[in-house]
């Protein structure tokens, strides 16, 4: 029989995992009783750096508001090999979004953003053209990676 336990991932299954850029989940701090927004999202990674892109949608009725040093917590999911077997991973990232045309990263962003790989994933109810977006940096200050691990008994 075989059973499956959770095991944390080192850094280059991590890397791996993310590879440039994918899709996952960002969940927005708020303030008061109410609950974080989660929205989907899709990334850039710079593996190099360890840090993650945003390219997120700004100016809709349903705007976030600021959303500059609003603190974040950040999913990717997955299964192992991209098809539908049973074993999972993720990746948890927790910091605070920065506008990557804030002074002091906005240079070093340039050569970051050449090495990730954002996917444009289409969600909105007009052209693609019509819809503003923003630019978002994450430099987690927590970063964790789990997966499943098939044990034999």
């Amino acid at each position: 029989m075989t059973d499956a336990e959770e095991i944390e991932m080192d850094a280059a299954e991590c890397d791996r995992f993310l590879g440039s850029g994918g899709t996952g989940v960002l969940s927005l701090s708020t303030t008061g009783d109410e609950p974080p927004d989660a929205v989907p999202v899709s990334y850039g990674y710079d593996e190099e750096e360890r840090v993650f892109y945003f390219r997120i949608s700004v100016g809709h009725e349903d705007d976030r508001g600021d959303l500059a040093g609003r603190a974040v917590t950040f999913v990717a999911y997955g299964d192992e090999d991209g098809d539908d077997d049973e074993r999972w991973r993720s990746v948890i990232a927790r910091g605070r979004l920065r506008d990557t045309e804030e002074e002091g990263i906005a240079t070093e962003t340039l050569a970051e953003m050449e090495r990730v790989d954002i996917p444009l994933v289409d969600v909105f109810e007009e052209p693609l053209r019509m819809v503003s977006f923003d630019f978002f940096r994450l430099d987690p200050d927590e970063f964790t990676g789990r997966r499943e691990s098939l044990v034999n008994e």
